[in-house]
């Protein structure tokens, strides 16, 4: 069985940016935490995609391991999608060009996909499982997975996908972009729509839903994807749109809300409590929740809202874990 990207359309591609925080990073307000989330540092998220450009100027600082599973043996980009979609996760502070949503986390690179933007599955699988598996050179492990890629379901990937969240791993995949426009029907692509992980789906900068953007009883929230700008091979950059660049935005927030909240709690959090405290980081689009799950992502609704604690009961994304009740707390 093969998996490919979720397709999406490339916009343009640019030697340079005017802008250096990307329109979509604006979107969720991510900037107005990065102080209190330490911009990331010390998450790690491992991106299972085409690689990443190595010597980019804004990522090449930032990758702390990588490993090819194609068959290539190298992990260098070959096609373009990995490096747009770190680019949106951590992308460097270095006033080069872009800036990510947690720009100084760590990107584990897993390239399970080649030059066409196909893998086979036990390619992908391998990934999964060396990101479980994985430790750094100073201990450190997997926080996230970030994935924008689909096909049917595999009891294999499934299994893995289920052991990675009981070993407290937010697992972050893009929903699909076969969407009809109707949020009366169900467009299923898969890790996206197994029930253990944060299905992502995208909305443009304007805050409409996109007309390509799956929707199903799974969505969890959505975020930009609809004309992103992000890094590309080459040093360069690119604008493409697709939920393949919704679901770093996600990922990147997720090394912040982390921090953010591990702070506040004085402890590690497990995965369901990651989860929550997304969820809770959200703003009602008005929009079904086939549509837009919990929201749109989107930093200043938890700065606006106080001090305040919501207690709430969450069926743990594992089906081998029970529901956990989550006090989240924002000050």
């Amino acid at each position: 069985m093969e998996k490919k990207l979720i397709p999406y359309k490339v916009i343009e591609i640019v030697d340079s940016v005017e802008e250096n925080i990307p329109a979509g990073i604006g979107v969720i307000h991510a900037e107005e935490v990065w102080e209190k989330g330490n911009y990331g540092e010390g998450i790690v998220i491992a991106v299972i995609d085409t690689g990443i450009d190595k010597t980019h100027p804004d990522l090449k600082e930032q990758i702390i391991e990588g490993k090819d599973f194609t068959n290539t043996g190298d992990y260098q980009d070959d096609h373009g999608h990995g490096t747009h979609v770190c680019g949106t996760i951590l992308a460097a502070i270095n006033h080069y060009g872009v800036v990510g949503v947690a720009p100084k986390a760590k990107v584990l690179v897993l390239k399970a996909l080649d030059g066409n933007g196909q893998g086979d599955i036990k390619w992908i699988n391998a990934a999964i499982d060396y990101a479980i598996n994985w430790e750094g050179p100073n201990k450190e492990k997997v926080s996230v997975i970030s994935m924008s890629l689909g096909g049917p379901e595999e009891e294999e990937e499934h299994q893995l996908i289920q052991k990675a969240v009981q070993n407290n791993i937010l697992v972050v995949c893009a929903a699909g972009n076969s969407g009809d426009g109707k949020d009366d029907t169900d467009e299923m692509d898969y890790p996206g729509a197994y029930p253990e992980v944060v299905q992502v789906g995208a909305v443009d900068l304007e805050k409409n839903l996109a007309d390509f953007s799956n929707t199903n009883d799974e969505i969890d929230l959505v975020a930009p994807g609809v004309e992103i700008f992000s890094t590309y091979p080459g040093g360069k950059f690119a604008k493409l749109s697709g939920t393949s660049m919704a679901t770093p935005h996600v990922s990147g927030a997720a090394a912040l809300v982390k921090n953010i909240a591990e702070k506040e709690f004085d402890r590690t959090l497990t995965e369901a409590e990651l989860y929550a405290q997304l969820c809770k980081t959200t703003e009602d689009l008005g929009l079904s929740k086939k549509a837009q799950g919990n929201g749109l992502l989107n930093f200043s609704t938890a700065q606006e809202s106080g001090e305040k604690e919501i207690t709430i009961t969450i069926e743990s994304k594992s089906l081998q874990l029970p529901a956990q009740t989550v006090s989240v707390v924002y000050k």
